[in-house]
């Protein structure tokens, strides 16, 4: 799609970390590019008056090293699903895909694209964790690792480094189907473990063509879901965020019905239902971004400083696919933010 033939026509590249072997790999993928090194990534992705909306067709990769802390408490709008030690990491800053309603946009000042390729730091800094107790992460709240698998090989490692480890459990979120550009072509071909749980964010068709750009179809997603529950990887599929629109009954109703026509609710691991919730900074800030996104711009409830729907809607539409969804996995697999 020549909408992707514009992404990563230019690499910038840190200087300590050229001759890393990650670094090495992931260029030796990339035909045509353009690559330019910097002294750090924050003089690329952090430089005033970027245009995020502008620079979505064309983003920009930079390969950096992360010299901080690499992993963090969970955040208040996130799910832990019973989890007590929840946590997240960011191997990778920014997502190839371009969703209007992504709080990265809010949360970040760039739309390109940062991968750190020093992994075996994020590694050696969960290990000290992991010695002290049991850990449920979340490897890409901040990014779209399946998506740009077959270039990072993130993925792959990820799931090595966990079946080293009994006390550790992740998830791996996606809206990626199959194959793509760079994504993961087929979970086949990795190897299944019980403690990697893959979990697919699905979206009716309507809200995926008007505001998940770039993003895979939601029927590709379900086959790709389906596709790792057949390879042995726990599932979770992920009715979050939400999004209201005019017919939004009849567009979740169909969804669900695509989703359970494919995947077996039963043996799903588990089910993930929430409306749409973003900080009031990061909105206010993709507000200015994106000033004609109808939904950036709906008339949101401002609750405890995070943006939600009114009351009504919200209610209305978690209680209606909780319903829904309840024919046909068990309630007590069915989790909803609070």
């Amino acid at each position: 799609m020549c909408q992707y033939n514009k992404m990563f026509s230019h690499v910038y590249v840190e200087k300590g970390v050229a001759e890393h072997p990650r670094t090495k790999q992931i260029l030796e993928k990339l035909n045509n590019t353009t690559v330019i090194e910097i002294d750090h990534y924050k003089d690329v992705f952090c430089r005033k008056k970027q245009s995020i909306s502008a620079q979505s067709n064309a983003k920009a990769l930079i390969l950096a090293e992360n010299t901080s802390g690499c992993i963090y408490e969970g955040a208040p709008v996130c799910q832990s699903f019973g989890n007590e030690n929840f946590y997240y990491c960011s191997c990778m800053m920014n997502c190839i895909f371009d969703c209007e309603y992504c709080y990265l946009k809010g949360m970040y000042p760039s739309g390109n694209l940062v991968v750190f390729v020093n992994l075996e730091h994020i590694f050696a800094e969960l290990e000290a964790l992991l010695a002290q107790k049991r850990i449920y992460l979340c490897v890409s709240y901040d990014a779209d690792l399946v998506a740009i698998e077959s270039l990072t090989g993130f993925v792959r490692e990820w799931i090595a480094f966990t079946k080293k480890h009994e006390n550790l459990t992740i998830e791996i979120r996606t809206k990626s189907g199959r194959g793509g550009l760079w994504g993961c072509d087929s979970w086949s071909n990795y190897e299944a473990c019980d403690r990697v749980i893959i979990a697919y964010t699905v979206s009716p068709q309507r809200i995926a063509a008007e505001y998940e750009h770039f993003a895979s179809a939601p029927m590709e997603r379900i086959q790709a879901a389906k596709c790792a529950m057949d390879g042995g990887f726990p599932v979770r599929l992920c009715f979050d965020p939400m999004i209201y629109c005019k017919d939004w009954r009849g567009e979740y109703s169909r969804l669900v019905d695509d989703v359970f026509s494919q995947i077996d609710g039963f043996t799903l691991w588990d089910v993930s239902i929430g409306s749409f919730r973003i900080s009031q900074d990061y909105l206010k800030k993709m507000r200015k971004d994106m000033p004609r996104s109808a939904v950036v711009n709906f008339p949101y409830d401002n609750v405890n400083g995070y943006y939600q729907y009114p009351e009504n809607i919200r209610s209305d539409m978690e209680e209606f696919m909780v319903q829904a969804v309840s024919e046909y996995v068990d309630k007590d697999r069915i989790f909803m933010w609070k």
